[in-house]
């Protein structure tokens, strides 16, 4: 079975569906990453399929693609757009002849850091299931997955890790919450330190 899977697809092209309703209006929202706005969000998110697309095509070791902050004006311009443009370009890259067998390099888990393309792939997908849900949540809309993605994704979800690491500022995740009653994606929310029941600040 080929690791960049429909499942993967599947979540990354609701990410686009879901940035499709942000207005330009919208980007100061507030999100469920602490002390982020949904413009934030947007530059990280369209840094994160900069960086693994150039991964995936042997260039990730340059730590410039990896960068959110020269996207601010682009996100704050279009940010539809440059969200879009991004997603297409990393499904482009994964959908290549042999991208799981090549090494990515990961200059954000420190330098000359690489992992092979299976795992880095893993990643990607876990963020961007929990990154749709993200925005989605920022704009006070539901977000949902098909039966068969958060199948997909939840071994790779619940094999985060989590400890004291996770209270340390460059950690994605905060950290786990306790279990609790509700469906497949809510579980992988809480492993990953976000409460199900977030909502934004009124406005």
């Amino acid at each position: 079975m080929p690791t960049f899977s429909p499942q993967h697809r599947t979540a990354v092209d609701a990410s686009i569906e879901v940035v499709a309703g942000v207005r330009s209006t919208d980007l100061d929202r507030t999100t469920p990453c602490a002390g982020w706005t949904l413009a934030d969000l947007l530059a990280h998110m369209t840094a994160q399929h900069r960086g693994f697309a150039a991964a995936a095509r042997g260039h990730g070791a340059d730590a410039d693609v990896w960068r959110p902050e020269p996207l601010a004006e682009a996100i704050a311009a279009d940010p539809v757009g440059t969200y879009t443009a991004a997603a297409r370009d990393v499904l482009a890259a994964f959908a290549t002849p042999g991208a799981d067998e090549a090494l990515f390099a990961l200059p954000e888990f420190g330098p000359d850091v690489t992992v092979a393309g299976e795992t880095a792939m893993g990643f990607h997908f876990v963020d961007y299931v929990v990154h749709g849900w993200d925005v989605a949540a920022s704009l006070g809309r539901a977000f949902t997955l098909p039966d068969d993605v958060i199948a997909a994704v939840t071994p790779l979800t619940l094999a985060v890790p989590d400890g004291d690491f996770r209270d340390a500022d460059p950690s994605p995740f905060a950290r786990a919450l306790p279990p609790a009653d509700g469906d497949g994606l809510a579980r992988l929310l809480r492993h990953l330190g976000r409460s199900p029941d977030w909502s934004p600040a009124p406005r």
